[in-house]
């Protein structure tokens, strides 16, 4: 799981995210296992399900926090007696009054932690948003970060203070030889797809007909074996419904728990696919990871998708299927289909890049890299 810690520092993360959610234990995990590296982790998860815990590959050495509160005091005491180093969680940044407060919250003991010679990170957020007051408010945040790397360029260019890095869920998945040999594997025979729900947001509109329609046809003319997927548990009743009107087989999550085990069913089947289509960046991260052509097929116009693979050199991958025919949808499945062994020749690289990234997050916050 992890490797043998290399400094005597104590490690500050947070952990805790959407407990329903694979794709945030996906892209928190890689990052928690280096900052293990550097030290002993001192993580801080909220409430979270045994499930939740387990995915995110929570040892027997580390120290878990449920309290933000008492996970907060730690921080400062021991940033006070200049043992501590901190990294900002990865993923999302919602620039809204709501989403600042982590940040704004954050500022007195990240301040404490670098007047007292420790480091602070901030490795794999992107922004949601692109306000400029947010942007302001997050000045004296991102300020305070002795290194920086952002998930995705857009970001980087809005926020500054580093440049951008591949997502952290690229990080795991298919080992090199397996990756060179998926490139050239004509065996698979699954088209996955998976549609978000959000109903705790506003409920998403479901696929109209022709949308429908479009699948349906790729999937006869390909003769892939359709399965739908659920990796996000709130998406399982969709998940039913779409399976149904495709006559696809269904990988469901109908009960909160087992994160790993979902997890390695999920990749099992991505394995095995040669195309994986979806509107949750994680859901075609996971796939591609495991040498499937992606596909975020979208029923909005967000550049979520698109920027995190433009990120790595994997252009055109987000589809906003609005006002398309079916046949338009037919015919960007089968064109990723036939770009699979093209689209993965950019995985490696993104590995590297993040390979580099690994060294300079635990140099840093293990204190070496002076």
């Amino acid at each position: 799981m992890s490797s043998a810690v290399t400094s005597g520092r104590d490690v500050f993360a947070v952990g805790r995210g959407q407990y329903e959610n694979i794709g945030d234990i996906i892209l928190r995990r890689p990052l928690l296992n280096w900052a293990r590296e550097a030290g002993r982790l001192h993580i801080y998860v909220g409430e979270s399900p045994d499930g939740y815990d387990e995915g995110l590959g929570i040892g027997e050495g580390d120290e878990v926090h449920r309290s933000f509160a008492t996970w907060y005091a730690e921080l400062v005491k021991s940033a006070a007696k200049g043992r501590a180093s901190s990294i900002y969680k990865p993923g999302e940044v919602q620039l809204t009054l709501a989403g600042m407060k982590e940040h704004v919250a954050m500022l007195p003991a990240v301040s404490l932690v670098r007047l007292r010679g420790g480091k602070v990170g901030r490795v794999g957020a992107g922004s949601r948003n692109f306000a400029p007051i947010p942007r302001a408010i997050m000045w004296p945040s991102n300020a305070l970060s002795n290194y920086t790397r952002w998930r995705d360029v857009r970001t980087a260019d809005y926020l500054g203070f580093g440049p951008a890095m591949p997502d952290l869920g690229f990080a795991e998945g298919l080992d090199e030889a397996a990756i060179r040999a998926a490139m050239l594997d004509d065996s698979r025979n699954v088209f996955a797809i998976s549609l978000r729900e959000d109903v705790e947001v506003a409920p998403r509109p479901y696929p109209d007909e022709t949308w429908l329609r479009g699948v349906r046809s790729f999937i006869e003319e390909s003769g892939l074996e359709p399965w739908v997927v659920t990796q996000v548990s709130v998406d399982n009743d969709r998940s039913r419904r779409l399976a149904a009107d495709l006559g696809a087989d269904l990988l469901e999550w109908p009960v909160l728990s087992g994160h790993r085990e979902q997890e390695d069913r999920l990749r099992a089947l991505y394995r095995r696919a040669q195309v994986v289509a979806s509107d949750r960046l994680h859901v075609i991260i996971a796939a591609y990871t495991e040498g499937a052509a992606p596909v975020g097929l979208q029923l909005d116009d967000s550049d979520k998708i698109s920027r995190h693979f433009d990120t790595i050199g994997v252009e055109d991958v987000g589809l906003n299927t609005t006002g398309l025919s079916s046949d338009d949808i037919r015919a960007a499945l089968a064109k990723a289909s036939a770009s699979r062994e093209e689209m993965l020749e950019h995985l490696l690289p993104a590995r590297a890049r993040l390979t580099q990234v690994r060294s300079d997050v635990v140099a840093l916050l293990s204190g070496s890299d002076a």
